[in-house]
């Protein structure tokens, strides 16, 4: 038995089921996602979800799914399974056998005499689903039909039937190609044997995702079915469906699908599937390397990719990517910010930190690599112009006060990490001075004096720290302020000292930081993540649900993010050393059972702040990954 594995009890249970989700995506930025049976309770699900550059660069669901059905005799089996208003139909799923991981995404389906493997895997170079069934067992003629089902919308919307789709088929080598609208690329749908294509062009109404129920969205979609495939198999064949944005050699599929194969990475431990969940977050497409910050919903957002980007490079080895990843972001620079968000239309630059985290992300560089001269050569101008530009002042009244410290924020703008924003408003606005911000300041300042020798940039990062200690720090009560304004100050228990603690250069000395470390880890730790607010406070969240409203109000009011952990761990070991090795061992290990929890094989972005302390948000999130790798790197190197 691998891994990750689920078995017929399991599987035909839906209330158990179809909350697994599987996620794997490509080098190109396409995805393929679903629940482990095949049932699709999200918008965002599809076998093949592609970008669209052409129309607004954002990703788009072209095929959402398939139905198979074995046919011997007069008897027919639909295999597939769909929810509709008040039902499932059909309930394929009751023919399950078996879902395994390793290396790929398999479902065993049993009808009778019939014993039928499915297997799922992306070309990891091009837009293009393959599909690969094997008749593993057949007492009788066994005819295999494959019923696509087409959405052509973008993956935050839903598809309505309408009367100008364009229904024409374009035969091409064993298949048929579709494009439901002028605007998008062509779908082509070809098999590795010869096949014929029956066309029975329909539309099928009111499919429901019943996660978009749960998160206050519409949750109704109608999708084109042109058809179906038809083709014998014979037992021991193999037969292989691809779903691409190019023709494809359908003589070579079988060969490109055991290519595929061989690149993988084992899901057969733990470590194996972070490996593997951390490669799928890199994307290469149009000369650039972006990471997507999470899964489904997510583009590339700055700040993620920096606080990200060292766990998924850098651990294993793969400093190239760590600066094509940098390289690609730094054409991105404006003034001295970065884009929060830098996804085609939804680019924003409301972020104060994410030019902060750059100079993080590469001493992580220098502390991996030891190479400084590649750092000072390639992004010193950069950094330069971010502590520049920050001295000046630059937009959303972001501006170095006179003693020193970073302040920003305007009216309705949420700036750093913290920054939900629902029709009342920023839920934690944290305008002023935040502290992380504060020591994120400090740690880029004495790491370009590090680089530079600049003694100017040293007089002011002594400024810093003297003023950080006077303004955040609180001898009575052994912790720091969350945010000053003025002489205003938030004394929250929130996660965001915790910083001071893990970087670099910190103004705290050990004392200190072992007294923030302990109120952290006395109000906030939990062993899925560090809660944003202290359980005592009363403004305290402990369960991320209900609309979009509700939710956006508990993401930074008590749910836990396992990103922190990263940084809590951080700074105990720096303290602790060997001796704080158990604790931060013991917190990896029990991320251990998410495995098969949410997005398998992956972590997700975040966890109920309250007992079981639940996965909630995107189920797979670039930074808790990262994060969870370096935590290893740290406890290996010790």
């Amino acid at each position: 038995m691998s891994y990750i594995h689920f078995d017929k009890t399991q599987l035909i249970n839906l209330n158990y089921s179809l909350e697994k989700e599987i996620i794997r995506s490509n080098r190109s930025g396409c995805y393929t996602s679903t629940t482990i049976i095949g049932c699709n309770t999200r918008k965002y699900h599809g076998l093949l979800v592609a970008p669209q550059p052409q129309i607004d660069g954002q990703l788009h669901v072209l095929l959402s799914n398939v139905h198979e059905t074995i046919a011997q005799k007069d008897a027919v089996f639909n295999l597939g399974i769909t929810k509709y208003p008040g039902n499932y139909y059909p309930r394929g799923h009751k023919y399950l056998e078996d879902f395994d991981s390793e290396p790929i995404p398999k479902l065993t389906y049993r009808v009778g005499g019939v014993l039928l493997e499915k297997e799922i895997i992306l070309d990891s170079t091009a837009d293009r689903v393959m599909i690969k069934y094997t008749l593993l067992e057949a007492l009788i003629p066994t005819k295999i039909r494959v019923s696509p089902f087409l959405a052509f919308r973008g993956y935050h919307t839903l598809s309505k039937a309408n009367t100008y789709v364009n229904k024409k088929i374009k035969k091409i080598k064993n298949g048929v190609q579709f494009k439901l609208y002028d605007s998008y690329d062509a779908l082509s749908l070809q098999v590795s044997k010869d096949n014929v294509f029956v066309p029975v062009p329909d539309w099928f109404y009111n499919i429901e995702y019943i996660r978009e129920i749960e998160r206050g969205y519409d949750y109704q979609e109608d999708l084109y079915v042109p058809g179906y495939f038809e083709f014998d198999m014979e037992k021991g064949e193999s037969v292989i469906l691809s779903a691409g944005l190019k023709e494809a050699d359908p003589q070579k599929l079988q060969a490109s699908f055991e290519k595929e194969i061989s690149r993988r990475i084992p899901r057969d431990n733990f470590e194996n599937c972070l490996k593997n969940s951390a490669g799928q977050f890199i994307s290469r497409r149009g000369g650039e390397t972006r990471v997507i910050a999470g899964y489904p919903w997510f583009g590339w957002w700055g700040r993620d990719t920096f606080i990200a980007l060292p766990g998924l490079t850098l651990t294993m080895g793969d400093s190239q990517t760590f600066l094509e990843v940098m390289d690609s972001m730094s054409k991105d620079l404006k003034g001295a910010l970065f884009p929060n968000v830098g996804s085609g239309v939804m680019t924003n630059m409301n972020s104060i930190d994410a030019p902060l985290w750059y100079f993080w992300a590469l001493q992580q560089y220098v502390l991996f690599t030891g190479d400084k001269e590649t750092i000072v050569s390639r992004y010193l101008e950069k950094c330069k112009g971010i502590i520049e530009g920050f001295k000046k002042g630059t937009a959303f009244n972001i501006h170095v006060k006179e003693n020193g410290l970073l302040c920003g924020g305007e009216e309705g703008i949420a700036l750093t990490w913290m920054d939900a924003v629902t029709k009342d408003g920023p839920v934690t606005p944290r305008m002023g001075c935040p502290v992380e911000i504060n020591a994120l300041w400090y740690n880029a300042l004495c790491f370009y004096h590090e680089l530079t020798g600049d003694a100017a940039i040293r007089a002011l990062a002594d400024k810093v720290g003297e003023s950080f200690l006077e303004v955040f720090w609180s001898d009575k009560k052994g912790y720091l302020a969350d945010v000053v304004d003025e002489d205003e100050k938030d004394w929250s228990i929130r996660p965001n000292m915790v910083f001071a603690t893990s970087l670099p250069y910190s103004p705290l000395s050990n004392d200190q930081k072992d007294q923030v470390l302990e109120v952290v880890k006395s109000n906030l730790f939990t062993n899925r993540g560090l809660r944003t607010l202290a359980p005592s406070d009363p403004r305290y969240k402990g369960y991320y649900k209900g609309d979009q409203y509700e939710r956006d109000n508990a993401y930074h009011q008590g749910t836990a993010w396992p990103w922190l952990l990263g940084h809590f761990a951080e700074g105990y070991l720096k303290l602790h050393g060997k001796q704080g090795k158990k604790l931060v061992e013991n917190m990896i290990s029990s991320f251990d059972g998410v495995m098969t929890q949410y997005g398998i094989g992956t972590i997700a972005e975040i966890y109920d702040g309250d007992p079981p302390h639940r996965p909630k948000g995107s189920i797979s999130q670039a930074w808790s990954v990262g994060e969870l790798l370096r935590m290893k790197y740290l406890i290996n190197n010790l």
